[in-house]
């Protein structure tokens, strides 16, 4: 992406700007007052019939932020289409709802918390915190041959340069303000309003909303919904407990979704794998390549079935916690070994291998 800064320049006059932002505000206040977008079920017959009804809905935006140009463009795709059908004359229903369920903003409010009895209140934080310690880490796992090519690993990258919740999350606000959202509570008393208040800015044609809701057991109604459905999803059998890939937070000790030993011995016929890393599993099947790369850190471990796997520490420690190690959260490492061990177009790499293990 090209970033290109023009020279500031005096701002023209806003008086069309400003003309239209009166009228916009003029018809969405007459559209509060007369209730335009209000609907109530169906009377009739013919009003019942689904000819005559259109409904629309959007996937609940997470509340712990502001509404962004992300969803005002998804949302134009509901409001073009509700606004059509209502000139067509259908009864049309667009509700509206905020998700608050989950660990990010319990996430969020921890952090905060921890941070407050880390550096106290208002904090000073050190120059140098632990996420920069393991962001080294991880950039320690590379070594750069070719330094005409980029320094950061693709973890780094993607990482970004936040550092602490008390500055990332409420810029403008002032510390007596800030030191409320170490309470997940206040993030879902703070948030659902301001989005309320931008979708009614946008003039969002939201059918109702006498209808709007949170989620979280905060709303008794949606939570004895969603309680319903799994109560009936199990017991037709639809639904089961168990086990399945997803990103587990070693620190909360929990699965979350927007966180050595140096024991057993090898024998000389254990299987090795190199394991690949994919974020589409699926399309492993048709594999015609593994990539490698020569001049990155590589560990052996052995996992819960005697077996050798091939991969990064951090690949590996992930690994551990989903059951592919005899200990929750241990990665027994056997050995370190570059990347350009294991490639080579004989045979021997596998081999200078299998002679380390033995001799380790």
């Amino acid at each position: 992406m090209t970033l290109y800064i023009f020279e500031n320049k005096e701002r023209k006059g806003t008086a069309k700007l400003d003309f239209l932002r009166k009228i916009e505000e003029e018809v969405q206040q007459k559209w509060e007052q007369e209730k335009i977008f209000e609907i109530d079920a169906p009377t009739t017959t013919e009003e019942n019939t689904n000819k005559n009804k259109y409904f629309v809905t959007f996937p609940y935006p997470y509340m712990n932020g502001r509404l962004h140009l992300g969803h005002t463009f998804c949302l134009s795709k509901c409001e073009f289409a509700v606004g059509y059908q209502r000139l067509k004359g259908k009864h049309c229903l667009f509700p509206f709802g905020l998700h608050c369920t989950g660990m990010p903003i319990k996430a969020c409010a921890d952090k905060r918390k921890r941070e407050m009895e880390l550096y106290g209140y208002p904090p000073q934080f050190p120059e140098e915190d632990d996420e920069e310690e393991e962001q080294k880490k991880i950039t320690d796992e590379v070594i750069i041959m070719d330094k005409a090519k980029g320094k950061k690993s693709k973890a780094v990258a993607k990482s970004g340069s936040s550092k602490f919740q008390w500055d990332m999350k409420c810029l403008g606000l002032r510390d007596d303000e800030i030191v409320k959202f170490a309470e997940a509570e206040h993030w879902l008393e703070y948030f659902p309003p301001l989005a309320v208040e931008d979708l009614k800015k946008m003039g969002l044609k939201v059918a109702d909303w006498r209808r709007s809701f949170i989620t979280t057991d905060v709303n008794p109604f949606y939570d004895s919904f969603v309680r319903w459905q799994f109560i009936t999803l199990k017991e037709r059998k639809k639904i089961k407990f168990g086990k399945r890939y997803t990103i587990y937070s070693p620190k909360d000790g929990q699965p979350c979704m927007d966180h050595d030993r140096q024991t057993g011995e090898v024998g000389w016929m254990c299987k090795i794998f190199l394991v690949a890393a994919t974020l589409r599993p699926e399309t492993m099947f048709g594999q015609t390549n593994c990539w490698i790369r020569p001049d990155m850190k590589y560990i052996i471990f052995e996992t819960a079935s005697g077996e050798l796997f091939i991969s990064t520490q951090r690949s590996a420690r992930n690994m551990s916690y989903q059951g592919f190690t005899r200990e929750n959260g241990v990665v027994p490492v056997i050995m370190n070994i570059m990347g350009q061990v294991c490639v080579s177009k004989t045979h021997s790499a596998c081999v200078l291998c299998f002679k380390k293990i033995k001799n380790k």
